[in-house]
């Protein structure tokens, strides 16, 4: 995964027509790039963030933003009861107490 300026892009490679191609992750708006290497292809990425960017202020409008930091998340109500008690048991808010647990298992 490629980041920049809060930004992240997923990179694959076509061995059809041997080429890199790339999208920006986590926005309703299509960003793509391309490259036939490893230094095209971050800069075509920075290139089309840049450009997205650019294109927003223009028109005046606030660029989206990939990720929030906000989620809602459906559980189930004996799950969310066991994860609070924890949570308490452990000293710290629900809120702190699951995004330890995430950063664990994306780790």
């Amino acid at each position: 995964m490629m980041k920049y300026k809060g930004y992240a892009g997923h990179v694959e490679y076509d061995d059809e027509a041997k080429i890199f191609h790339g999208e920006v992750l986590g926005l309703k708006d299509v960003i793509t790039f391309q490259g036939t290497n490893v230094e095209e292809i971050e800069q075509a990425f920075k290139d089309s963030v840049d450009d997205y960017l650019g294109f927003c202020k223009e028109r005046g409008e606030e660029p989206e933003r990939p990720f929030s930091g906000k989620f809602n998340l459906r559980i189930p109500p004996d799950l969310h009861a066991k994860l609070s008690i924890a949570a308490q048991i452990h000293g710290d808010s629900l809120n702190n107490y699951i995004t330890k647990m995430l950063q664990q298992f994306v780790a």
